[in-house]
């Protein structure tokens, strides 16, 4: 079961994320799913189409690279990298043209063969620096 709940993930990365097959959401998850991050949370199917439509407008050629995947009992967990060019509004902030890289984890629970629920850790503060919308610390010498 590990190894399927794996390709699932990899399947809304690539498919869902990466292409923008947001129909493959009904397939792979559950009516009443759960997105636990730092943006507002996910309290539906519904909820997580909402949420990669208005990132793949906002990155419209978004691409994430899985780096890492390890799976035990329900639960998978996969490092990534994100990247795009921001071209349009993201979490209230007007389109900057700039190309942004961005990691984070997510650790997804599967149940019947679908998701159920998904934490994420991503660095947002690396990404609002790269988009210009917060300034990088100086270094010191």
């Amino acid at each position: 079961m590990s190894e399927q709940n794996k390709a699932l993930v990899r399947r809304l990365i690539e498919e869902v994320i990466g292409r923008g097959d947001f129909a493959l959401i009904d397939e792979l998850v559950a009516a009443d799913y759960v997105g636990h991050s730092s943006t507002p949370e996910t309290y539906s199917r519904e909820g997580h189409k909402q949420f990669f439509a208005a990132l793949r407008r906002a990155f419209p050629d978004l691409q994430i690279t899985v780096e890492d995947q390890i799976a035990e009992g329900d639960k998978v967990v996969t490092r990534w990298t994100a990247r795009g060019t921001h071209e349009g509004e993201f979490a209230g902030i007007p389109p900057t043209g700039k190309r942004a890289v961005m990691t984070g984890i997510y650790i997804d629970r599967f149940a019947d063969g679908k998701l159920v629920e998904c934490w994420t850790k991503s660095d947002d503060l690396g990404l609002l620096q790269q988009l210009g919308v917060i300034p990088v610390p100086a270094q010191t010498a």
